[in-house]
């Protein structure tokens, strides 16, 4: 293993512990917008509650990401920053927005409508930001990034059909179904009434249906639009020992929800969900950027990899303490004390 394979494989830690944090927060705030029933207050008012203490720092690992991918592979990185800028940008729009909409709802607003404004922007944003996150994905699996854009490339053709295809737009449904699965799954153990843990229960069983769903969509489409990834997932030696653990993980959490055993099902949920993760880095590993951009060619200067290399640990003495001490500190189970939900 190289430098450079050792620091991908760091980006893509970066990105799984990304969609099973800040992911889940996403998915917490589609459950926001779909909020029903007698106990709609008292969903919203869980939801909140889980997401509040934490969701500013579950995107550290979002910004370790990008800063090691535009420190180590500079190449790979102005490519994407060209070739799905719309995205990209409007990705940063939503997680801004949702960010600032969540402070205001909760801290800012004075009046109902104000309330209702800020609450809606935000359940809108965690929406949205989900599945252009899938779409980026869909559209590097798809070898759509590769090369230059030639000069007098129309501006459809070159910037937005390589993301705008059937398969990059499976790829966020099934991104947005994830992350809602996720979110369901981890508030059953924030609840203590078990009513709302009862009905986050249901969602999640539901989510997790839908998610097998959009899972095959995916491999359908993924035929004409992601032709190595799905040869990958298909005829590569690891292939079967994948989707077996996979599916081992898929069963178990579903398993375990019906049998309300939630520690259970939040840690089989993490697995499925980082399985199906690594499947696509595995399927098109040593490209970073497929179809002709490997990981060594888009490496920074062994040089600078060590550099970093040194960064990264020194930072992750500060990091992973500190992570630690404020899951410990704010992350206690909700106490619904002075609010009757029924």
């Amino acid at each position: 293993m190289t430098l450079a394979d050792l620091l991908a494989g760091v980006i893509f830690l970066s990105l799984n512990a990304y969609g099973l944090l800040g992911g889940a927060d996403f998915g917490g705030g589609v459950w926001d917008l779909l909020a029903s029933g007698s106990r709609k207050e008292g969903q919203r008012d869980l939801i909140a509650h889980a997401i509040g203490p934490v969701w500013e720092a579950n995107h550290v690992w979002l910004i370790l990401a990008v800063v090691l991918l535009f420190t180590c592979f500079p190449p790979a990185f102005a490519r994407l920053g060209i070739a799905l800028h719309i995205p990209l940008s409007l990705v940063l729009i939503g997680i801004v927005l949702r960010g600032s909409a969540f402070t205001f709802w909760r801290y800012g607003g004075e009046t109902d409508a104000e309330q209702r404004h800020w609450a809606g922007t935000f359940a809108v944003a965690s929406l949205i930001t989900p599945v252009l996150l899938g779409v980026t994905v869909g559209a590097i699996a798809s070898g759509a990034v590769s090369g230059e854009r030639a000069p007098g490339t129309p501006f459809f053709t070159g910037y937005v059909a390589p993301w705008l295809t059937p398969f990059a737009l499976s790829v966020g449904v099934f991104a947005l179904v994830c992350f809602a699965f996720l979110a369901a799954v981890y508030l059953t153990l924030e609840a203590t009434e078990p009513a709302l843990r009862e009905d986050f229960r249901r969602r999640a069983l539901g989510a997790g249906a839908a998610l097998f769903g959009a899972a095959l969509l995916v491999l359908v489409l993924s035929g004409s639009g992601a032709p190595r990834v799905r040869a990958g997932l298909i005829f590569a030696p690891w292939a079967v020992p994948l989707h077996l653990l996979t599916g081992a993980a898929a069963v178990t959490a579903l398993a375990a929800l019906w049998r309300r055993r939630y520690r259970v099902a939040r840690v089989a949920a993490a697995a499925q969900v980082s399985l199906i993760l690594w499947g696509w880095a595995v399927s098109q590993y040593p490209y970073l950027l497929p179809p002709d951009l490997t990981i060594v060619a888009a490496a920074a200067p062994d040089a600078t990899l060590r550099l970093v290399l040194g960064g990264l640990a020194l930072g992750a003495a500060v990091l992973f303490p500190s992570l630690y001490y404020l899951f410990r500190v704010f992350k206690g189970r909700y106490q619904p004390s002075a609010i009757s939900h029924q």
